[in-house]
């Protein structure tokens, strides 16, 4: 999978990118993960890839033409799968949404800055929109680098347990259940019994039962 990112700030990209599975992912060829400095696309004097609003209010908007023309360049290459523009005001990402993505070869991840991007950017060139939450961040590399995390991860051979990642909460629409390690006993708590009893069939009807637990509780929406 080879994903383009298109951002302002290249800078707040390259760390989360360059560790632990993603960073593994790419040196086994699985992923390229490519960042576009969106000021490169301009001809100004001072790189200005923003514009006050029209209408006033304030904040300052990300400008179409720079956008368009990285877009373009990358599209003469190459066609891709979906262009994403992460949001706040979009759909939430879900499992499901990354599970899907996961399958592409080529993506472009658009990252907003500012107040965001000029409208006419997402009726002519996004194809999916996604938020990571409820909430607003300074800028869209944050959000980018969660969305990839989430996919990257999915791809087979990035985990060294491919079945990792289809128990997962959400994967069935549930919560995962309580997870335990050594040692068995711990300032008087105890690993439940049947984790240590070595009947499989059991422990996974007992892992589903508090995986509905959990989520009645924690998640009741997801029921």
């Amino acid at each position: 999978m080879r994903i383009d990112i298109i951002t302002v700030v290249p800078e707040l990209l390259q760390s989360p990118f360059q560790h632990s599975i993603i960073k593994r992912a790419q040196e086994k060829g699985l992923v390229e993960i490519h960042l576009h400095n969106l000021r490169d696309y301009t001809d100004t004097k001072y790189r200005q890839v923003d514009d006050y609003q029209f209408g006033g209010g304030a904040g300052m908007v990300l400008q179409i033409e720079p956008i368009d023309k990285c877009i373009s360049k990358l599209q003469l290459e190459r066609d891709y799968d979906d262009i994403i523009y992460v949001t706040p005001d979009a759909p939430v990402l879900k499992q499901s949404t990354a599970n899907s993505l996961s399958l592409h070869k080529n993506i472009i991840i658009l990252t907003g800055h500012y107040k965001g991007v000029d409208q006419r950017v997402r009726e002519l060139f996004i194809t999916k929109e996604i938020s990571i939450g409820d909430y607003v961040l300074s800028g869209g590399e944050l959000a980018a680098a969660v969305l990839c995390d989430a996919i990257i991860r999915l791809i087979p051979g990035v985990l060294g347990d491919e079945t990792s990642a289809l128990t997962d909460s959400f994967q069935d629409g549930l919560l995962a259940p309580p997870v335990y390690t050594r040692p068995a006993e711990y300032k008087g708590l105890k690993v439940p019994d049947i984790l240590l009893s070595g009947n499989f069939p059991k422990i996974e009807e007992w892992r589903h039962e508090e995986a509905e637990k959990r989520t009645k509780k924690i998640r009741p929406d997801l029921i």
